[in-house]
């Protein structure tokens, strides 16, 4: 048994934060799946980027498109839907064997979304209609006026990936939101069985950013400098395990057990950015400390080869060491780290780089067309 199946013991599941035209031709990804080595795929802007920039996956597939008319974004979504549907069709299989827990890949809507409404919305009905396939999910980012449309679209029985949470209070409007999806879907009389929903926590970002308000104060020296340097690599952690924490006090309440009568699932925390940014921490740090029931962590290729490799796998630690979480975000506001402040600039410039990434890509295809004309 690998360590991805002793996590799924644990209650676990490990989803793949990659995807390229090369591992669905090469039988990489499928490869990857039959030995149960993830149980699920996500990708975003920068992931299609990186594929489809850096590497000559798709130089064959370009001139048609170009010789079809095709605008570069057009381009661009043709050939990352194509991807999607080839990855799901892979995924089938686990999605059926697992009750649909399991399985899913996710497509994100367009990132210039990310403060409208409306077209967040219609976006991802579109995307799920054109992909049609139920093991999909939509990713949409957690910004404050994504959520309705994330509400709506669980409503309309989409499953969907809210993606950029860095901060629990968001993470609670989060959670508020599916719960008013399911419940105008039950209210509706429609079936909630097969709807699906993960909600991506992301780590290890907020140690970067915190680990660099507590270098400048340990530079200073003295006494704070002494509680910062105490508190470095420790926030992304704390902020996690909180979280969890809220999640469990949300779907062991009545509010939800009621809609779980009717068929209910919960909202998986799934945790994303958890490769170790910082080459002093522990290489599997973000997994290690994180393994608990209902979860999923989403992990980029470094981090699955360690994992597979080297990683031990010890069940319920992100319950584990609750006090001590409270305690080390305390101690970040008293030096004068707001963690919303933190969380705030984590979710503004997390949308600005997937956005720069959509923007870059399309510009690559736009090039390929305009030097094909």
């Amino acid at each position: 048994m690998n360590t991805v199946q002793q996590l799924h013991q644990a209650g676990q599941s490990i989803w793949y934060d990659n995807i390229q035209r090369g591992l669905l031709h090469s039988g990489a990804l499928a490869g990857m799946i039959s030995r149960g080595e993830i149980r699920g795929v996500t990708s975003n802007p920068t992931i299609f980027m990186n594929a489809m920039t850096k590497t000559s996956d798709y130089d064959a597939e370009l001139a048609p498109l170009i010789q079809a008319g095709r605008t570069g974004e057009e381009i661009f979504w043709q050939l990352a839907v194509e991807d999607i549907m080839a990855g799901a069709d892979l995924l089938a299989p686990l999605y059926q064997q697992s009750n649909a827990g399991d399985g899913y890949i996710s497509l994100e809507v367009s990132p210039e979304l990310a403060h409208d409404t409306a077209t967040t919305l219609s976006e991802a009905r579109r995307l799920w209609q054109l992909v049609n396939r139920p093991n999909l999910m939509i990713k949409i980012p957690a910004t404050q006026v994504s959520l309705p449309a994330i509400a709506a679209a669980i409503a309309d029985g989409i499953n969907i990936n809210v993606t950029l949470i860095f901060s629990r209070e968001r993470y609670a409007e989060v959670m508020e939101a599916y719960l008013q999806g399911l419940e105008q879907r039950a209210a509706a009389g429609l079936p909630l069985e097969r709807v699906a929903s993960v909600a991506s926590f992301f780590v290890s970002r907020v140690d970067t950013k915190v680990d660099g308000h507590l270098a400048a104060l340990s530079a200073g020296g003295g006494e704070r400098a002494a509680q910062a340097g105490a508190l470095l690599g420790k926030a992304a952690i704390a902020n996690a395990k909180l979280a969890y924490a809220d999640y469990q006090a949300v779907f062991e309440a009545e509010r939800f057990l009621r809609l779980k009568g009717l068929g209910a699932r919960v909202q998986r925390p799934l945790w994303a950015s958890t490769s170790t940014k910082n080459p002093a921490y522990p290489e599997l740090m973000y997994v290690d400390e994180l393994i608990g029931p209902d979860t999923v962590n989403t992990v980029p290729p470094q981090t699955l080869a360690a994992l597979l490799d080297h990683g031990v796998v010890r069940p319920g630690t992100v319950q584990e060491g609750l006090p001590a979480a409270a305690q080390t975000l305390a101690a970040l506001e008293a030096l004068g780290i707001a963690m919303r402040t933190v969380t705030q600039e984590l979710e503004d410039e997390g949308v600005a780089s997937f956005a720069s990434a959509y923007h870059e890509v399309i510009a690559r295809m736009e090039a390929h067309r305009q030097a094909a004309a």
